[in-house]
C-alpha cells in the first residue's frame, strides 16, 4: 500500500530531496537494509538479519520509520542476510508489496520459515535457561518473531523477471538484472524522478563470479549516478575457480586413504548445489572414490528443488548436463536426508562418508551433531568452503583454536581443518572492480557496503586508484543527500 502524500505541495519542487540511509551491512556483512526516501517514496532495498554475534541486538531496534509507512521492499536474493528481518518488518505492520524474482520468492520463503523455527526454538531455550539462573533476557526471552509472521509474508511477494522494469512506487521504477550469485539474484537499478531531476541508484547485492556452475555469469551493466557496491572480498582475490575441484578431489582422496569423514559446512542456497557440482563431475570422471555422499540439510533440499524447477536459469554447461540425464542433484551414492532418523543414522556408517550439513558457519543445524561426532579424530577434515564471519564457530575453528565449545561441551580440534576459498559465491577485489568500471561514465559516488571494515575499506581505495571513482565506506545508520 502506497503511503499517503496528501498535503504536499505537487509540482513546486524540483530539487531532488532523495537521500539514503544505511540501516546495515554497513563496515560489516550481514543485515543489508537500505532506507531510500524521496520526496514522495520510502523503500526499503533489502531486508536482511544481522548474524554477528556482536551486532545481534541490531535486529530488535526500531527502523527509523513506521514499517507501515514503508511504499514497498525489494530483494536482491533470498540469503538470511538480506531477507530474514523480513517477518519482524511485517510483525511491526508492513504489508506493502515485496519485489524480487520468482526464485528469489520461494527461496526466501523457505529461508524465513526455517529461520522462525530457529527463533522460537532459541527463544524457548533461553526462557527455560534464565528461569533456572533466575533472571531475564535483555529482550524478555520472546523470539523476533514467529512461523505465523514468516507465513505471513507470502501472499506479499511481486515476482520479477529479469530486466522488466516495474513501477514501485509514485516517482520509482525498478529493474533487477541478473547478478550471478545464487539462484534468481539480482542487482536492482532504481530510478527515481522528482519535478525535471533523475537519479540512477544501483544496489549490487551480492555480486557473483564469471564461469560458475549452473549459473550465467553476472550481467555488467552501463549506467549508474550512485552505486552501492558489496565488498565481502573486497580486500582479496580468490584462487581460479579451475582449481576448485582439483583441492576438492585432493581432500576427499587424503581424507578416504586416512579412514576418516569429509565434513563441508555449507549454505543451504547456491554453495550445497555447487558441492554437489563438482562431485558428480568427479565421480562421473573416477577421479574420488565412489563414496556414499550426504546432503544433509532440510532447508538444502528443499532449495535443491527449486533449483530443479528453474532450468531456464541455469547456464549452458549445466543445461547441457541435464539434457544428457547427468543432472548433479541426482548421482549414485547420493542421499537427500530430510528426516533426523535418516541425520543421525550418518554417524553409524563404518568407512568414508562425505556430509554436506549447514550451517554454513557452524553456528546451528545438524552440522553441529557431526562435529561432535569428528572433530576429536585425527582422520577426518572439516572443509570449510564458504565465508566464516568473525565470532562464529566456523571462524573459530578455522582461526586455529586448540578446542572449542559446541552443543555445550568442550572438545579437542584433532580433525585437519581445510579450506578452499574458490568456491565463493562473492566476486573478489578484482572482480569487482571489473564489475563496476563497465559503468560509464562513472558513478557521482560508490558506497562501499557488505564487507567487515578492512575489506570495505580496501575495495574503497582500490576503486579509487584503478577505476578512479569517488568512494566511501558508510557506516551503521549514516544518511547521505542523493542531490
Amino acid at each position: 500500500m502506497a503511503r499517503s502524500t496528501q498535503g504536499r505541495e505537487k509540482g513546486k519542487r524540483t530539487t531532488m530531496q532523495a537521500r539514503l540511509r544505511f540501516l546495515g551491512a554497513a563496515q560489516n556483512v550481514t543485515g543489508s537494509r537500505y532506507l531510500l526516501e524521496s520526496d514522495r517514496s520510502r523503500l526499503l532495498v533489502d531486508c536482511g538479519l544481522y548474524q554477528e554475534r556482536q551486532y545481534a541486538d541490531r535486529n530488535w531496534v526500531p527502523l527509523p520509520i513506521d514499517p507501515k509507512e514503508l511504499d514497498a521492499v525489494l530483494l536482491t536474493h533470498a540469503h538470511l542476510d538480506h531477507v530474514g528481518y523480513l517477518p519482524r518488518l511485517v510483525k511491526q505492520g508492513f504489508s506493502g508489496p515485496v519485489y524480487c524474482t520468482e526464485a528469489t520468492a520461494e527461496i526466501a520463503q523457505i529461508v524465513l520459515m526455517d529461520a522462525a523455527h530457529l527463533q522460537e526454538e532459541d527463544a524457548e531455550f533461553k526462557r527455560r535457561r534464565h528461569e533456572r539462573e533466575g533472571r531475564k533476557g535483555p529482550h524478555g526471552d520472546q523470539p523476533l518473531y514467529e512461523k505465523a509472521d514468516a507465513e505471513a509474508c507470502e501472499p506479499l511477494y511481486r515476482p520479477v523477471t529479469y530486466n522488466q522494469r516495474v513501477q514501485v512506487s509514485p516517482n520509482v521504477t525498478a529493474a533487477f538484472h541478473d547478478s550471478g550469485h545464487i539462484l534468481g539474484a539480482a542487482t536492482i537499478e532504481l530510478c527515481v524522478r522528482e519535478g525535471d531531476e533523475k537519479r540512477t541508484i544501483l544496489f549490487s547485492g551480492d555480486v557473483g563470479r564469471a564461469d560458475k556452475p549452473i549459473l550465467n555469469d553476472p550481467v555488467l551493466l552501463e549506467k549508474a549516478d550512485y552505486l552501492v557496491i558489496e565488498s565481502t572480498y573486497g580486500d582479496r582475490v580468490h584462487e581460479p575457480t579451475a582449481n576448485v575441484k582439483n583441492r576438492l578431489a585432493q581432500v576427499i582422496n587424503e581424507t578416504y586413504k586416512r579412514g576418516g569423514n569429509i565434513l563441508i559446512p555449507a549454505f543451504a542456497i547456491e554453495r550445497s548445489q555447487e558441492i554437489l557440482y563438482y562431485l558428480s563431475e568427479l565421480l562421473h570422471e573416477d577421479r574420488i572414490p565412489h563414496l556414499l555422499a550426504f546432503l544433509d540439510s532440510p532447508m538444502a533440499v528443499k532449495v535443491t528443488e527449486v533449483f530443479k524447477a528453474h532450468p531456464e536459469l541455469y547456464d549452458e554447461e549445466m543445461s547441457e548436463l541435464v539434457s544428457r540425464g547427468q543432472s548433479p542433484f541426482d548421482f549414485p551414492g547420493l542421499t537427500m536426508s530430510r528426516t533426523t532418523a535418516q541425520s543421525k543414522a550418518i554417524n553409524h556408517i563404518r568407512g568414508t562418508a562425505i556430509v554436506i550439513a549447514g550451517s554454513g558457519m557452524c553456528t546451528g543445524g545438524r552440522i553441529k551433531h557431526h562435529l561432535v561426532n569428528n572433530i576429536t579424530r585425527r582422520e577426518s577434515t572439516l572443509l570449510f568452503v564458504g565465508y566464516q564471519a568473525v565470532g562464529t564457530l566456523g571462524r573459530i575453528i578455522l582461526d586455529g583454536a586448540d578446542e572449542v565449545r559446541i552443543l555445550g561441551q568442550k572438545y579437542p580440534v584433532k580433525a585437519k581443518v581445510e579450506r578452499i576459498h574458490g568456491f565463493s559465491a562473492h566476486a573478489d577485489r578484482d572482480e569487482l572492480t571489473v564489475w563496476a568500471k563497465s559503468i560509464k561514465p562513472s558513478p557521482r559516488h560508490v558506497f562501499v557496503t557488505h564487507g567487515e571494515p578492512d575489506a570495505a575499506q580496501a575495495l574503497a581505495k582500490h576503486l579509487v586508484e584503478v577505476n578512479g571513482f569517488t568512494t566511501s565506506a558508510p557506516t551503521y545508520n549514516e544518511v547521505v543527500a542523493l542531490s
